[in-house]
C-alpha cells in the first residue's frame, strides 16, 4: 500500500453510510466511507452535511481499527 493514501484515485468507490445523531431537519447527518478501489486496505471517509461537501479523509485499515477500538472504549461501547 502506498504511504500517501491521498495519491490513490478514489473514482468508482462504493460508499456506505452510517447515519444518526442529527435529527433536527430533513437531512440526517451521515458518515460515508468506502474502500479505495484497487487498494488492499485504504479507506476514504466523507461527511454528508452540506458544510462538509467535497472534504475527505483517508486512513489505512489499521488506522481505522485503532480509532474504532479506542473510540468504542472511550464511549463505553461494546463491539
Amino acid at each position: 500500500m502506498s504511504d500517501d493514501l491521498y495519491s490513490l484515485p478514489a473514482e468508482g468507490a462504493k460508499f456506505q453510510q452510517f447515519c444518526g445523531g442529527n435529527l433536527q431537519g430533513e437531512h440526517e447527518a451521515c458518515v460515508k466511507f468506502a474502500k479505495i478501489p484497487g487498494s488492499k486496505s485504504a479507506y476514504v471517509l466523507t461527511d454528508s452535511k452540506p458544510e462538509g461537501a467535497g472534504r475527505e479523509v483517508r486512513y489505512s485499515a489499521a488506522e481505522l481499527d485503532t480509532f474504532v477500538i479506542g473510540y468504542a472504549k472511550e464511549r463505553g461501547l461494546s463491539l
